[in-house]
């Protein structure tokens, strides 16, 4: 792996662990046994390379959601499936996370990511509501927008609620609930 490289993923753990704020060109220099001047001869500083690590577990996430949403299966059992896919409910979304950090939030540039990729799954996650309900599968009341915002606020809170209590269990809870509630008519 290269340098850069090697930058771009300890940013990322590190971002993942303690966010930006706790992040320290030291302890990515540290991380991805760096000497001092690499940082800059690849980023221009540490928001450069922040940007370049959000970038990168946002593509990430995107491609493993999508992997799971575009199989072949009723829009039922892809929404479930992703709901159930393999997280480490108790680290939190390397994502979700990012939201909680004041200087993420206050500078555009590493929101955007971020944004755009909660964007995108909602809108990928409206069009399989939508899906099923045109196949007959979800009650044709439903809002698809407002059941795929449901379905983001119950993985991020279900992160949040998993990590208050030490345990995916709560997680796991707030999964099989928006299930029940998802059920497809009969």
């Amino acid at each position: 792996m290269s340098t850069q490289e090697r930058l771009i993923e300890s940013t990322r753990e590190l971002l993942w662990e303690r966010g930006y704020v706790g992040t320290s060109p030291k302890a990515i220099l540290e991380r991805a046994g760096a000497g001092q001047g690499s940082m800059y001869h690849h980023f221009k500083g540490k928001p450069d390379l922040a940007l370049a690590a959000i970038r990168r577990t946002a593509e990430e996430m995107w491609a493993g959601a999508e992997a799971v949403l575009s199989a072949p299966r009723s829009p039922y059992e892809r929404i479930e499936a992703y709901l159930r896919r393999e997280r480490d409910v108790l680290r939190g979304c390397p994502v979700g996370r990012l939201t909680m950090d004041p200087e993420v939030i206050a500078s555009d540039e590493l929101r955007a990511p971020v944004d755009e990729t909660l964007d995108r799954l909602r809108e990928r996650l409206a069009g399989i509501v939508e899906e099923g309900k045109e196949q007959g599968q979800f009650a044709p009341a439903l809002d698809a927008e407002e059941i795929a915002a449901t379905i983001l606020a119950t993985v991020q809170g279900g992160y949040v609620l998993a990590r208050a209590s030490g345990s995916p269990a709560a997680f796991d809870t707030a999964v099989r609930g928006l299930l029940a509630l998802l059920t497809p008519l009969r």
